[in-house]
């Protein structure tokens, strides 16, 4: 029989990695990951695809592998793994396997992360992105540096990013690049004998990047770049004459979309190639990816440029020639969630907001190819959502879903609210929802002004959160309430993460219409936000509008604290004690503010997890997490009489 989603039910769902094609295309490279509730851990193989469609082979058993990539020879797989690691310890290995089975061999061990590797075109070496850790027996920090922690990642205050180049036949790792500066893109050129890359090297503006090209040996690096442009992603042209990068140069902030540029390696001024006002990004939310962010890249092969862009509630994939006109390659009511292209074959992952990820092959037609979660809608009820649009009051169309329980009689909602704010919902799939419509509650979420996929003018409230995207969220809200009268508009409740949190708690402050909220890794103050986030100083000064100092009164007057004496709603206030992009201290701050005012508040603090608890944290956290929402929830909406705090 069929039943409701519950929040245990996130074991159900396999994430898959972005594809790799074998060169002579007929086979292709993912792992595949579900989270284990008994291990509270991630289980991970690799797995190797017909690309004709005839059936998907487990390709390895060390339950902790993941992104696999052809060596260009197609003799080889590589993947990184943490088979054999305490559960404690830190780091990433980097095995090989031959391609046609066999034992796979240990060729790297690093103690931190591994991203990003990248064959070198005669299959000799990998280059990868891993941090050059410094031994040290003294458990005392001793800070000089501006960013010194980082979300995810923890302390960084010892230690840089870097390239480094792993010679596959001895197993022999050589730093390539040395510095005050941190790598976070790489790409080596078609002849092999140069790395271009992306790096951080101004510590008082560490979202700029500048683009460097260097022999594939090390040595001195050219830097292409002015220190003036946020960039994300890279890619060679087949006659390594030219690079196209994703990236902006703050025409709107961080409002700004990516775009695409054009890098002359002759000197040449970089050329802006991309004038379609819409972001090259997937920043669609999922709970039932493998990382906890949408791909960012760009493939330049066989004279086409492809990338992913951001449409409305969607994320598609387009290429385009140099002299030519975008061209829709994937599309329709989906997230792609990854890529790789081989001639005219494109291999896809790709979800929507009733199916999880699953590999697609496209040629003349589209295939699928594998069925991780094909017999997910035999087991639990799927729920879809409805997509609907309003005009807002100042004549702007804004896009929002709504997603209706089982039954026909009148049923409590929960308006939630993104992050980011540069973020969207739309056609992807959220596990969180589902269980939301399981437990009986219908789900409305909208696209406010400074959500992604649209305009860079939509994408813009610099200076004015609170106002325009409160408006939008509270006539969406309206909207969604005539056009679905089955939601009991006296039952209705209010949650939201990060930039959600954020306008949970404004919210709460600004109205009585909600029984109850949830506000998770939230934002309550923007003075301390500046001074303790990872990303506070320019975030803060960027997004609102200044500094402590020069600023103070902004900061404040669009603080939640500053209102805290409004707030009648019970709130149940998520914190992870690891997060550094919002730290604790945010929720802790109106917590006991509302505490010490007598209201009904609650706080729910997890050790051990970061900002991206709700996509990546421990399995039975995740789970934990959602029972939280749903216990406060219950509590509030499913009774007939209102409680107010």
């Amino acid at each position: 029989m069929v039943r409701q989603v519950q929040p245990a039910d996130l074991s159900l769902y396999t994430a898959i990695s972005e594809p790799s094609f074998s060169p002579d295309g007929r086979s292709i490279a993912i792992s595949a990951r579900r989270a284990n509730l008994d291990s509270d851990q991630y289980d991970s193989d690799v797995w190797v695809v017909d690309a004709e469609g005839r059936g998907a082979t487990k390709f390895t058993e060390g339950r902790r592998d993941f992104d696999p990539l052809y060596s260009p020879d197609g003799r080889s797989i590589l993947f990184l793994s943490r088979r054999n690691f305490a559960r404690d310890e830190k780091g990433t290995a980097l095995y090989v396997v031959p391609s046609n089975g066999g034992e796979a061999r240990l060729v790297a061990k690093m103690k931190d992360v591994i991203e990003e590797p990248r064959w070198s075109p005669d299959s000799t070496y990998v280059y990868f992105l891993s941090f050059d850790v410094k031994e040290s027996k003294d458990d005392v920090k001793v800070i000089r540096r501006f960013s010194f922690w980082y979300n995810g990642t923890g302390y960084i205050h010892d230690r840089r990013k870097h390239l480094f180049r792993a010679d596959v036949r001895s197993g022999s790792v050589t730093q390539l690049t040395k510095g005050e500066f941190d790598l976070h893109g790489v790409a080596v050129s078609n002849d092999g004998s140069r790395v271009a890359y992306l790096a951080h090297v101004q510590e008082l503006r560490p979202y700029v990047s500048d683009l460097f090209v260097m022999s594939a040996r090390g040595g001195k690096a050219r830097r292409l770049t002015s220190s003036n442009m946020e960039l994300s992603a890279l890619a060679w042209s087949s006659d390594d004459r030219q690079l196209v990068v994703s990236g902006n140069d703050f025409p709107r902030g961080f409002a700004s979309h990516d775009r695409l540029w054009l890098f002359h390696l002759d000197g040449t001024r970089p050329e802006l190639i991309d004038s379609v006002d819409r972001n090259k990004a997937n920043t669609l939310n999922s709970d039932v990816r493998a990382k906890a962010h949408g791909p960012h890249t760009v493939v330049w092969e066989k004279g086409m440029i492809y990338y992913i862009q951001a449409e409305g509630g969607s994320a598609h994939l387009y290429r385009r020639a140099l002299d030519g006109k975008p061209e829709l390659v994937v599309g329709g009511d989906r997230s792609v969630e990854g890529y790789d292209v081989r001639g005219e074959n494109v291999a896809y992952v790709s979800m929507d907001e009733t199916h999880p990820e699953e590999l697609f092959v496209k040629r003349a037609t589209e295939v699928r190819l594998t069925s991780f979660n094909v017999d997910l809608h035999r087991n639990v009820n799927i729920i879809p959502s409805n997509h609907f649009s309003f005009r807002a009051s100042d004549g702007q169309d804004v896009e929002g879903w709504v997603m209706l329980p089982g039954g026909s009689g009148k049923c409590p909602g929960v308006l939630y609210i993104h992050g980011g704010p540069k973020t969207s919902f739309g056609h992807s799939f959220m596990h969180e929802f589902q269980a939301f419509a399981g437990r009986g509650y219908a789900v409305i979420f909208i696209n406010p002004r400074g959500s992604d996929g649209y305009s860079e003018e939509f994408a813009d409230i610099r200076g004015r959160y609170g106002t325009r995207d409160y408006d939008d969220l509270m006539e969406g809200l309206d909207a969604a309430l005539k056009l679905f009268p089955r939601i009991d508009g006296s039952r209705l409740g209010v949650a939201g993460g990060s930039y959600g949190g954020y306008m949970t708690n404004w919210v709460v402050c600004h109205t009585d219409r909600f029984r109850a909220a949830v506000t998770d890794r939230s934002i309550s103050n923007w003075v301390t936000m500046w001074t303790v986030s990872d990303i506070g100083p320019h975030f803060t000064t960027d997004q609102i509008g200044g500094d402590p100092w020069t600023n103070e009164e902004k900061l404040l007057s669009d603080s939640p604290l500053r209102y805290a004496s409004r707030v009648r709603t019970p709130l149940l206030l998520v914190h992870s004690l690891e997060d550094y992009r919002c730290p604790f201290p945010e929720g802790i701050q109106l917590y006991t503010a509302l505490k010490y005012m007598k209201r009904t508040a609650e706080l729910v603090l997890f050790p051990g997890e970061n900002h991206d608890l709700s996509r990546t944290g421990k399995p039975r956290h995740r789970v934990a997490r959602l029972n939280h929402y749903l216990r406060w929830f219950d509590r509030y909406l499913k009774r007939a009489a209102t409680r107010r705090g």
